[in-house]
């Protein structure tokens, strides 16, 4: 049964990641560089058309960050936050360690981490999925591995297709470049 603590602590998390995610979508259209500056990160990372995946990114952590705040669409949103952070793992923080600072994967692993989490715990009755008594998804385990597989697969899907870094003349992928135009 879940109990006021339930919801309050679900609403906590929601309010902690749900506006970080907006605000990260945010920043790639209208932070400093814009939405050129973004493309030109991507590009260099390798995601091609960068346009088109600029733009995508900015939509989705933009979607996935009000969704999650609201608790709207069950699991969803968190399934679009682990495919952010998927992506982001493998094209901007492969190869760089654990810590954030030293460009590492730890932001997203704990973005992606706590967005599973979520998905899991369900949003709660102080969401707009408990306000309109729907329980889209579900939670649990099966709402947690939703979540987990489906940005897993989506990230898997997009790096399969469209993911072409630079390549170094002896064969190995370039560096990914320092983020210096946009913030995620």
């Amino acid at each position: 049964m879940k109990t006021r603590g339930h919801d309050v602590g679900t609403l906590v998390l929601r309010a902690a990641l749900g506006p970080m995610l907006f605000a990260h979508g945010w920043n790639k259209v209208a932070g400093p560089g814009g939405l050129e500056g973004t493309e030109g990160w991507f590009e260099a990372l390798g995601l091609r058309p960068a346009g088109l995946h600029a733009r995508l990114a900015a939509g989705t952590e933009m979607a996935a960050g009000a969704g999650i705040a609201l608790g709207a669409a069950g699991p969803f949103p968190a399934a679009a936050a682990v495919g952010l952070m998927t992506v982001a793992a493998r094209t901007d923080h492969r190869g760089k360690g654990f810590f954030v600072f030293k460009g590492g994967w730890e932001y997203a692993g704990v973005v992606g981490g706590a967005a599973v989490a979520l998905a899991a715990l369900g949003n709660g009755g102080y969401s707009l999925d408990g306000l309109l008594r729907r329980g889209t998804g579900g939670t649990g385990t099966g709402a947690a591995l939703l979540a987990a597989g489906l940005g897993t697969a989506s990230a898997a899907a997009l790096l399969a297709v469209c993911y072409r870094p630079e390549r170094k003349p002896d064969g190995a992928p370039e560096e990914t470049p320092d983020e210096t135009s946009a913030d995620h």
